[in-house]
């Protein structure tokens, strides 16, 4: 597959709403494929495809428990709160602190077209949450408490939420 380019903060495509996947095609397959590779290239958590210049409903997510697709997600429920820093691979090199929900419920198609729930906790709730804001045309910058920073040392080893 390919890396793609990541687009940047001020990019007007990061601004705008994704439309819905009314068909899983081979190319809505290989930007999947092309999606995925790009994460792991930028050694982030989480993408959405305006990020590498698609208005599609497609999200990748990888916290560590391997990669999850979702294809048009919905964000059904959510409970408590967590706050913590978040980055994000369309602004490389800062941080900001933001209050996410600690549970996420969410339904989406998957790759293999069929109808999926799942529950997220943690970080993979906060993934979820960012990654779904970005298909609506929003980054985590609108919601960071206080002004952003450049991660510490420990941060770059392990972002929080980098997505």
């Amino acid at each position: 597959m390919a890396i793609r380019n990541i687009r940047q903060m001020g990019d007007p495509i990061l601004e705008k709403t994704s439309k819905e996947v009314k068909l899983i095609t081979p190319r809505v397959k290989m930007l999947i494929h092309d999606m995925l590779d790009t994460m792991y290239e930028a050694q982030g958590v989480g993408l959405a495809a305006p990020q590498v210049g698609v208005l599609k409903r497609i999200v990748v997510i990888d916290v560590g428990d391997g990669p999850l697709v979702m294809i048009n997600p919905s964000i059904l429920e959510t409970s408590g709160e967590q706050t913590g820093d978040e980055g994000c691979l369309s602004l490389p090199g800062k941080v900001g602190t933001v209050t996410r929900p600690n549970v996420v419920k969410v339904e989406f198609t998957g790759e293999d077209g069929a109808h999926y729930e799942l529950e997220g906790e943690e970080l993979l709730a906060r993934a979820i949450c960012h990654e779904c804001d970005h298909l609506d045309g929003h980054m985590y910058v609108e919601k960071a408490e206080g002004p952003l920073r450049e991660p510490k040392n420990d941060e770059e080893e392990e972002p929080e939420g980098e997505n």
